[in-house]
């Protein structure tokens, strides 16, 4: 057999393994439908985040005002609360067991807030300024809570794990092809550039745009004016000096396109709102 046949085939049959572990490893976004690649272990990531997050608050320092630091904790009571709600709603009460929330307001200059996988929640002072209140903060919160309940930590793992063996399957491949040592490593450079931009920051795109959307729900579910997201928004492109620049190379939508898709979103959480 030629180098380029045993090339073609290690090729076919590493890459059909591939495949059929991603076809076979689905699960879907609670609110949105969308098949999402699964093949990470919630439990392992949520015990890895839980002592990430131990550390991180042990380090702090944590805020002493205590009423911002009140209002993160009220504020993410009643988001979490909406969050456990919306996945009852949409046939996910089992995964409620796996969340253990946790609220809170680190001093720093950093204008931020993050959630990690299982409910562990941080926010930095330095968005404050921003939310200017309870419907600001409930706009980060949901938008956080989302990114966990929609299980986007468990796919971006899952979409790096399945590129490490593509690139395996294409290394190996072009091992058994016979190439040079020039041609794989151009191929290598190939491989890795091609699924960074094709695959894993449009997937962090459609992450963020995503989060926007469960989060207005979750706001409205939990009482907030989901119109207050839009405010904000505008707030923090005006800070930031209206990020106008490409989408292609960023993991977040750009501003205008952020607030452009709340507004889109809008009618489906003010109907909750209403209710």
């Amino acid at each position: 057999m030629t180098s380029s046949r045993r090339l073609a085939t290690a090729l076919k049959l590493l890459m059909a393994m591939v495949l059929i572990m991603g076809l076979t490893a689905c699960a879907t976004v609670p609110g949105t439908g969308r098949s999402q690649l699964s093949l990470v272990s919630d439990s392992e990531l949520n015990t890895m985040a839980a002592t990430q997050y131990s550390q991180m608050v042990k380090q702090g320092p944590l805020s002493k005002n205590k009423k911002d630091t009140a209002m993160i904790k009220s504020v993410g009571s009643k988001i979490s609360k909406a969050a456990e709600s919306f996945l009852t709603e949409h046939g996910r009460a089992a995964e409620i067991s796996t969340y253990s929330w946790e609220f809170n307001l680190i001093e720093s200059s950093d204008v931020n807030a993050f959630c990690m996988p299982g409910g562990k929640v941080a926010f930095y002072t330095g968005i404050l300024p921003y939310t200017q209140g309870e419907e600001g903060v409930a706009t980060i919160m949901g938008h956080e809570v989302a990114h966990a309940i929609a299980h986007h930590s468990r796919e971006r793992a899952s979409q790096q794990l399945m590129t490490s063996l593509g690139a395996s399957a294409l290394s190996i491949g072009l091992g058994v092809g016979g190439a040079s040592q020039f041609t794989g490593d151009m191929a290598m450079a190939a491989y890795g550039l091609g699924s960074e931009v094709g695959i894993l920051l449009p997937f962090s795109r459609a992450h963020e745009s995503e989060a926007d959307r469960i989060g207005l729900s979750l706001m409205a579910m939990a009482g907030y004016n989901p119109a207050a997201a839009v405010a904000f928004w505008q707030r923090m492109s005006e800070a930031s000096g209206g990020s106008k620049g490409s989408d292609f190379l960023s993991t977040h939508p750009s501003d205008a396109k952020r607030i452009a898709n709340i507004e889109k979103f809008l009618p489906e959480a003010e109907a909750r709102y209403k209710k």
